[in-house]
């Protein structure tokens, strides 16, 4: 990456619009523990974030959970680093076996949902007791892989912007700014 790049990705942060600042973005994550931990606290899950975007939000929710679980990771995406999907790419499958347990599938944004709907899919053909999604935002638009496509748990709603912070990127940075920002146009 040249330096123009990175004054055109630090322009990016300098003008976007803030959405939800870091205490926002917390206070929703614990209600999000709180929700997880009734549903799921005596039921034995495996938890599996989604990288990259999953990881924050992941590692967030999991020091809120008081409860015995498993938790891995896999990795699908279907963006690499780009701001439009492409077909889906498995990195890394799930590594814990999971049949007949509970699966909660962390990530961070349900946009569209593509990537998301196969994940659950998979899981669930390949036999867990029952999958439930986690994301951190939800994007309101009528574009969703399936019309009644939901997850269990939402932290925060925003409008149909390009989003990043809290896991979520911009041309692969800014997965690390304390809120959610909304580019600038976009």
């Amino acid at each position: 990456m040249t330096e123009t790049d990175l004054d055109h990705i630090r322009q990016v942060y300098a003008e976007a619009d803030l959405l939800h600042s870091a205490a926002e973005v917390e206070a929703s994550i614990d209600a999000m523990a709180e929700a997880i931990s009734e549903k799921l606290g005596d039921r034995n899950p495996v938890l599996f974030s989604i990288m990259n975007g999953g990881l924050v939000i992941g590692g967030k929710l999991l020091t809120r959970l008081e409860f015995p679980l498993e938790s891995s990771y896999l990795h699908a995406t279907r963006y690499r680093n780009s701001t439009s999907g492409h077909a889906l790419e498995w990195k890394v499958p799930p590594m814990v076996d999971f049949r007949g347990r509970p699966v909660l599938i962390i990530d961070d944004i349900l946009d569209e949902g593509h990537t998301l709907v196969e994940i659950v899919d998979y899981c669930r053909r390949e036999g867990a007791g029952e999958v439930f999604t986690a994301v951190l935002i939800d994007k309101k638009h009528d574009r969703k892989a399936r019309p009644d496509l939901k997850a269990d748990f939402v932290g925060l709603e925003t409008e149909d912007r390009y989003v990043f912070g809290y896991g979520m990127d911009y041309k692969g940075y800014w997965r690390n700014a304390p809120g959610i920002f909304a580019v600038k146009g976009l």
